[in-house]
Formats: structure tokens, sequence, C-alpha cells
């Protein structure tokens, strides 16, 4: 049987998730949406409560939808119409995954590297930031505010490391004394008047960086709250670099070239 009402109770769920990230968090799932995605929950044992897929999608990937499938509690045929309601894309590939949201502890309870972010606004620029991350070898991002992790761009710009990495939230003054509990040391990434330039600051060890909002950068109340604020050095008229650059390259000096200093 092919659901071709909009009425349907599990249509109207995926489209009440896809809503807002309040009813997200009361409901404890979200969406995913896509082969690449929807497959990758599957491989890492990330919950699925439902799977919907047009009849287009089981004839045209089989083995994905086999693992799709197995891993799903329940599978339901949609037909194009009301997939296309469904999905957050121009070209929907004609599946979407309700995933229940992963259970991590509310703060990290050991020292390692961690991504901090503050507000930021951006889902597509926190995706990056996971994305790069994860391939890092970051040990978790603490998000206090800004937009949601389960947002569906957000999930589409970290290629699935949303799914992977652990990711804390609360509010910064809660993260940061959780950091200092752990004796991790932190440092607030400002555009200027830093303690240290980032190529200054041997990251060998435990370390968090704040990253803060888009527009705002971190408050000051949060910089000056950590343990040092570092600055990444620019050579050209551009007063900052966007979120997600200076995350990479933040990321690269915490894990790569920070140990050989």
């Amino acid at each position: 049987m092919i659901i071709t009402s909009k009425d349907n109770a599990t249509v109207k769920q995926v489209k009440k998730l896809l809503s807002g990230a309040k009813y997200r968090k009361r409901e404890g799932a979200f969406v995913m949406e896509g082969l690449r995605l929807c497959r990758d929950a599957a491989q890492n044992g990330v919950s699925i409560s439902a799977t919907l897929v047009t009849e287009k999608f089981t004839a045209d990937f089989p083995e994905a939808f086999g693992e799709i499938n197995a891993a799903s509690k329940a599978c339901f045929t949609v037909s194009e119409s009301i997939m296309n309601t469904l999905s957050d894309t121009p070209s929907p590939q004609g599946v979407v995954c309700v995933c229940n949201i992963p259970s991590f502890a509310s703060l990290p309870e050991q020292a390692g590297k961690f991504v901090l972010l503050e507000q930021v606004a951006d889902p597509s620029n926190l995706g990056a930031i996971a994305r790069t991350a994860e391939a890092m070898g970051i040990d978790g991002l603490c998000i206090s505010g800004g937009c949601d992790p389960y947002h569906p761009k957000a999930l589409r710009a970290s290629m699935g490391a949303l799914l992977r990495l652990p990711v804390y939230s609360g509010e910064m003054n809660e993260i940061l004394s959780c950091m200092n509990g752990l004796q991790v040391p932190t440092y607030a990434a400002v555009v200027k008047n830093a303690d240290y330039e980032v190529g200054q600051v041997n990251f060998s060890g435990p370390c968090a960086v704040v990253i803060g909002n888009e527009a705002g950068g971190i408050t000051p109340e949060t910089a000056s709250s950590c343990t040092n604020t570092i600055t990444i050095p620019m050579a050209g008229r551009a007063e900052s670099l966007n979120a997600a650059a200076a995350a990479c390259v933040l990321i690269w000096e915490m894990t790569g070239r920070g140990g050989e200093r």
C-alpha cells in the first residue's frame, strides 16, 4: 500500500520534526534525508524508528534500501508527491528516516580535544565544523545556543559527522566550568587584542577552542573566562574568517602541527 495522503500520521510527524528544533527536542527525534545520510545512519547504528521511501528509490537502490530497511523499526512506501512535501532539497532521492537523537552525557566526562561553539547560528557552518572536527580527530563538540545540530541543513553539511561525533550542549559557563574541572585549557578565538596568535600555542595535550557567533563573535564574559584568547593572523584586508573556515584552521592547529612545537 502506498501512502498518498498528507494527513497520514507518520507523514504529519515527519513534517512536524522538520518544522523546528523545539519539536525535535521534545520528541527526541529528527529527520534524515537522502541516500547517503540515511545509509550512513543505518551503518553507524543510529536508532531509526521509521523510514519513508518511494517505489522508485527501492527499485533504483535495492542494496541501500535493504540496509536501511533492516535497521529501521518500520518502513512505509509513499507517493512521489508526498515525498516532495517532506523533502528539504530541490530534487529528493526518495528516502527519509525518522531517527532518535543520540544519547550522550550532558557534558564531557574526561579530558580531550574539544570545539566549543557559542551561539553559532548558521546550520551550514555548524555542519561544516562538525565534518572537519570528526575528520581531524576532535573528541567532541560542545554547543551553547545557536542552531540545532539536528537541523536538516546542519546534518547535510556535516555529511553524517553529527551522528558520529559526540555532541554536548549546555550554557557556556557550565561548559567552561566542566573544562576547568577536567584541567582542559580553553582558548577563546577572537579577531583582535588576543593573548597569542594561534601559531604560538602548543596544543599537544588536552585543549578546547571556543568559536563564537558569526556576527558578534564570542561574548566578553566567555573570553574573560577562558584560559587565554587566541587569534588567526590575517594578511589581507578581511577583518575575519567565516566561522567554519576559522574552525578549520584552529582544528588543524589543535590536532596537527600544534603538537610539533
